[in-house]
């Protein structure tokens, strides 16, 4: 594929509005590590919960959710659309808790919670594993993503596409911190949703596909247009299908595992927006309008592209038929994505393409600001150089952004499957996610319980990952592999939280000053307290039932939105009605409830 003057013109023309972001950002005076990492702490809601959408509409995506629905229908997407029962979590309760502990990083939020040596001790290996090495496999899948669109769009090999997306990314992260990254997300998301939509309308009138109507009557794409799974549970493949679509996400998954962007209990670069917020108020709006945005409007554009690929790439020899220069190993159903880019007239190839990059640039600045502030933050100064100058974090904080790029590439020339590096993921941090939701509200989780949470998490899921590989006839499903480590983890760290010592009264005191998370599981702790005369100006604040009946009213506005624009589509029209009535309804229940659960200003 050749891209026109045209086309050229619109990328380069963004490239150099990403650089001088980056140089205004600097410019506006970055005088310490928290500027470079939470821009002042004064940021409007709207500007990040942008920037969270941004970021999870990263280059690998749409080739995702390409994947999913070539291979397990609209309905696979619920692996994914499970995870907004967390994030409504993260809006009604945990978004003002955030912003009101302080901290510069989540990580460092273990030294709030807990204390002594395994406090430390957690915080140091925290920031190693997920600033470096979860972080690395993260950027690692969204580079791959971009090596198989450069390889497919343009003829890169992986080296020039590597070398071409990642040297401005590292420029303005680098130059400018949060402060650029925040500003350059802005127009990113309106420019991907542009090239996404765009896209996705001239893909579906094609001439092979015959606009909506001949789509609809395709025969392969009928058996995958329905929104909720076909359960069947009388053979082994229609269980094992139910099971990983729909049930266990629904039931287990959202809770249970940790995965960036959708983290129980809030984190990573989420906690990162919320950490950076103006004032709590901002934190839960912010958080608001990403998970809105994240589910109602952006999957069903990549959704068209993904069905419309079945009727020009049926199967995986027609796409290897029209990519003949592509390394075999890398054709997947995930190239359909960039294979029907292939098909776009000038000037919305240009758009196309920048809204891919614009899709990886930023997730991955984000990603290097994040990893570095763990590194700076929660490594450097924590351990390192505890008296570092200003001058000499943000110098570590610059040089950590180019070494993780780095080794992004490195790893990203090792994977060859977007939706493969998503199942690692999920499985590497299942059954974690239920003590990140408790540790704010119960006292007697402790230091030990995350230890050996995060240490059984990962060994049983290498354990399984090798036995799959090496003996792949005797490999568990999928979703009953992740039963078996989020059984395994949550038993294991349960037991630590009950027999290992619980944290020391002053900790825990300390904490609840500071955060006020209320609730029955911390009346042990403030009852004896105020008999001590401490914590006299805390009270226990429980608002849980009306921010539960806020979340569920968020997942049914959110999830009805979702479901009308599909019916729309599909032209089912009193369907889509009724979808769009029960939105209103519960978007005027979470008007009503919106004042018991917003922060204070």
């Amino acid at each position: 594929m050749q891209l026109q003057w045209l086309d050229w013109a619109i990328v380069f023309t963004f490239f150099g509005f990403s650089l001088v972001a980056g140089i205004l950002a600097a410019r506006r005076g970055i005088d310490s590590s928290k500027d470079f990492f939470l821009s002042g702490r004064n940021q409007p809601w709207w500007l990040l919960g942008t920037s969270m959408v941004a970021t999870t509409f990263a280059a690998d995506t749409p080739l995702l959710v390409t994947s999913i629905v070539r291979e397990q229908g609209v309905a696979g997407n619920w692996v994914w659309w499970a995870f907004l029962l967390t994030g409504m979590l993260t809006v009604a309760v945990y978004a003002k808790l955030w912003r009101r502990s302080g901290v510069v990083t989540d990580v460092e939020f273990y030294e709030l919670r807990y204390g002594g040596t395994p406090a430390a001790v957690l915080r140091g290996f925290r920031a190693v594993y997920l600033g470096l090495v979860f972080n690395v496999l993260v950027m690692a899948n969204v580079t791959l993503a971009a090596i198989k669109i450069g390889q497919v769009m343009f003829g890169f090999t992986p080296l020039q596409t590597i070398l071409i997306a990642a040297t401005v990314t590292v420029a303005f992260s680098a130059v400018g911190g949060l402060t650029s990254v925040l500003i350059t997300d802005f127009v990113m998301f309106i420019v991907a949703m542009a090239g996404a939509i765009g896209a996705a309308y001239v893909l579906v009138n094609q001439p092979e596909v015959g606009g909506l109507a001949g789509l609809w009557s395709h025969a392969a794409v009928q058996e995958r247009m329905s929104i909720w799974p076909i359960l069947d549970f009388s053979t082994t493949a229609g269980l094992n299908a139910a099971a990983t679509i729909l049930i266990i996400p629904l039931a287990v998954q959202w809770w249970a595992a940790w995965y960036p962007g959708a983290e129980p209990g809030g984190g990573g670069y989420v906690a990162q927006r919320m950490l950076a917020a103006k004032d709590e108020r901002h934190a839960t709006g912010a958080t608001l309008l990403f998970n809105a945005a994240h589910y109602a409007v952006r999957p069903w554009p990549w959704i068209l592209v993904g069905l419309a690929s079945l009727v020009i790439f049926p199967n995986l020899e027609s796409l290897q038929t029209q990519l003949p220069n592509v390394d075999p190993n890398l054709v997947r159903d995930d190239l359909a994505y960039p294979a029907m880019m292939q098909r776009l007239p000038m000037g919305l190839l240009g758009l196309v393409t920048t809204s891919l990059i614009a899709a990886y640039m930023s997730t991955l600045s984000t990603h290097l600001n994040w990893g570095s502030s763990y590194i700076v933050n929660d490594l450097w100064l924590r351990f390192l150089r505890p008296h570092a100058s200003q001058r000499e974090l943000l110098l570590v904080g610059r040089t950590t952004t180019v070494v993780l790029m780095v080794l992004a590439a490195i790893v990203a020339l090792a994977l060859e499957s977007v939706y493969d590096g998503f199942m690692v993921l999920l499985k590497v941090g299942a059954g974690t996610g239920l003590l990140y939701i408790l540790r704010w509200f119960w006292w007697r989780i402790n230091a030990y319980a995350e230890i050996v949470a995060m240490a059984v998490s990962f060994l049983v899921s290498a354990l399984l990952f090798y036995v799959g590989r090496v003996y792949p006839d005797s490999a568990l499903p999928e979703w009953q592999q992740f039963l078996i480590i989020v059984g395994l983890t949550t038993s294991c760290w349960m037991a630590a939280a009950f027999l290992l010592p619980s944290e020391a009264p002053a900790t825990l005191r300390r904490f609840y000053q500071q955060v006020q998370p209320g609730g029955p599981g911390w009346s042990q702790i403030v009852e004896s307290a105020h008999r001590e005369g401490e914590l006299t100006d805390c009270h226990l604040r429980w608002n849980l039932p009306r921010e539960i009946a806020f979340v569920i009213a968020g997942c049914v506005a959110i999830y009805s939105g979702l479901f009308a624009t599909g019916f729309l589509l599909y032209g089912q029209w009193s369907t889509a009605a009724g979808t769009l009535l029960s939105a209103f309804l519960a978007m005027g229940a979470m008007k009503w409830l919106w004042p018991s659960v917003v922060g204070r200003p």
